[in-house]
C-alpha cells in the first residue's frame, strides 16, 4: 500500500503529467496481447510515480471500471487521481456492432428531460464500481452533436460536480481524430465549467488535435493527450502489422502504416538521443510541450511476436517522462514538421463534405459551426478535409 498522508487530493490538479488508462492491456480494448487479471491490475495500479488513472465505463460495459477498482483496492485516497468518463448507454441499448453503444442523448433512448437522471446514474454506477465515492476529473465521453452543444447536458454536469461526485469536469472527443469544430464550440461556450479536454495527439499525429489547442489555451482548459504512442509505434517494438492478433483495434489504421510510421520516427530519434529520452519518452514531452497540454495517457500494449518489450518495461519508462519539458521551441517545430499528417484522414463530427442523413458521429456543418471556423482562422473546405 502506499503511505497515507503523502498526496492530499485538494492540493492537487485533476491529473498528474503522466496517466494510465483502463484500455491498455488488451483486454478491454483490443490493443496487443491481453493481459491476465493479476498483471492488468498491476499495471494499473497507481505510486508514487504514475498516480493517475483513466477510465470510461463503457470499455466492457464495465469491466474496466472493476478492474481499475481492483488496482485502487487498499489505497488511501488521497494517494491517488481518478478520471472516469460517460456517455455511451450500455445500460439500456444494446450495442451496434463496431459502432459501440448509442451515446445517451439518442432521442431513441429518452428525451432532454431524462439527461440528467441518466447522467447521475452512470456517474454513480462508476464509482461504485471503482470503489470510490468521487472522480477528480468526470468527462463526457465521445459526445454526439446533442452532448456538444446542449445546455441541459452540461447543466446536469455541474450539478454532479457541486455535489461531490466529481472535482473538475471535461470532454474526451470520439476516435478518427474528428470532430474539431464541435470541441471548439464547445469550449467556447461552456468552457466556464469544463475544466478538461481530452485529444488525440502525438508527433506523427499532430492534425487535427493542435486545431483545438489555442481555444483551449485561451479559456484555460487543460488538455490530456491520448495516443501519444501512435498505436505503439513510439515503443520501438511494433516493427510491421504482421504482428497485430486479429481483432486488434489497429487494425483500422491505412495498410503501410507501421513502416511509414517508423521512417519519420527515424527521423525523429537524433533528438531524443540528444536529450536522453526514449522515443515514448520524446513524444510525451513533445505533447507537454504545447501550451495547454498538461497530460499525457498513452496506450500501454503488449505486444504479440519474439523480441518484445514487457508492458511493464512501458510503463517504467513513462513514469521517467520528465515532469519538465526539456525540448527547445525549434525541436518542437521541426518535430512537428517532420509528423505533419494533415489532411490524411476522413474525420468524424462537423464537416463540409458530409453528405446524407445525420448520424451519431457526423453531421453537416451549420453557420455556427462555420462561424466558429471563422473566428479560429479555420478553413473547413482546406483544413478540414480528406486529400
Amino acid at each position: 500500500m502506499l503511505p497515507t498522508g503523502v498526496w492530499h487530493a485538494e492540493d492537487m490538479d485533476a491529473l498528474g503529467h503522466v496517466c494510465l488508462g483502463s484500455w491498455s492491456g488488451g483486454r478491454h480494448m483490443h490493443f496487443g496481447e491481453p493481459l491476465d487479471d493479476d498483471r492488468l491490475a498491476a499495471l494499473l495500479r497507481p505510486d508514487a510515480a504514475i498516480d493517475s488513472v483513466v477510465t470510461s465505463d463503457a470499455y466492457g460495459a464495465g469491466a474496466a471500471d472493476e478492474l481499475v477498482g481492483r488496482a485502487l483496492q487498499g489505497l488511501d485516497r488521497g494517494a491517488y487521481r481518478l478520471a472516469g468518463a460517460v456517455g455511451h448507454d450500455f445500460y439500456s441499448a444494446a450495442r451496434d456492432g463496431a459502432k459501440g453503444y448509442p451515446r445517451f442523448t439518442d432521442p431513441a433512448l429518452r428525451g432532454p428531460e431524462a439527461y440528467g437522471d441518466y447522467l447521475r446514474m452512470a456517474v454513480e454506477r462508476s464509482l461504485e464500481r471503482c470503489g470510490t465515492d468521487h472522480f477528480d476529473l468526470l468527462l463526457l465521453h465521445n459526445p454526439d452533436r446533442i452532448g456538444y452543444s446542449s445546455q441541459l447536458v452540461w447543466d446536469a454536469l455541474v450539478r454532479l460536480r457541486d455535489e461531490g461526485l466529481a472535482k473538475a469536469l471535461g470532454v474526451a472527443p470520439g476516435p478518427a481524430n474528428g470532430f474539431t469544430l464541435d470541441v471548439i464550440r464547445c469550449v467556447e461556450r461552456f468552457g466556464d465549467v469544463i475544466d478538461w479536454a481530452m485529444v488525440i495527439l502525438n508527433p506523427l499525429e499532430p492534425w487535427p488535435g493542435q486545431l483545438v489547442l489555442p481555444v483551449c489555451a485561451k479559456h484555460g482548459v487543460k488538455v490530456l493527450a491520448r495516443v501519444v504512442d501512435y498505436g505503439g509505434i513510439f515503443y520501438d517494438d511494433l516493427r510491421g502489422a504482421d504482428q497485430l492478433r486479429d481483432g486488434d483495434h489497429r487494425a483500422f489504421r491505412p495498410q503501410g502504416w507501421v513502416d511509414a510510421g517508423r521512417a519519420r520516427m527515424e527521423r525523429m530519434r537524433p533528438i531524443a538521443e540528444r536529450h536522453g529520452l526514449t522515443m515514448l519518452q520524446l513524444a510525451c514531452q513533445w505533447n507537454l510541450a504545447q501550451a495547454p497540454v498538461a497530460s499525457v495517457v498513452p496506450t500501454l500494449i503488449q505486444e504479440r511476436g519474439d523480441d518484445v518489450r514487457t508492458v511493464e518495461s512501458k510503463r517504467a519508462e513513462l513514469a521517467a517522462v520528465p515532469r519538465q519539458v526539456v525540448l527547445t521551441p525549434a525541436e518542437v517545430a521541426e518535430l512537428s514538421a517532420i509528423g505533419d499528417n494533415a489532411n490524411c484522414m476522413a474525420l468524424k463530427g462537423g464537416s463540409p463534405v458530409h453528405e446524407g442523413a445525420e448520424r451519431a458521429d457526423a453531421w453537416p456543418l451549420d453557420d455556427d459551426l462555420r462561424a466558429t471556423a471563422a473566428a479560429w482562422g479555420i478553413d473547413p473546405d482546406r483544413d478540414l478535409v480528406l486529400r
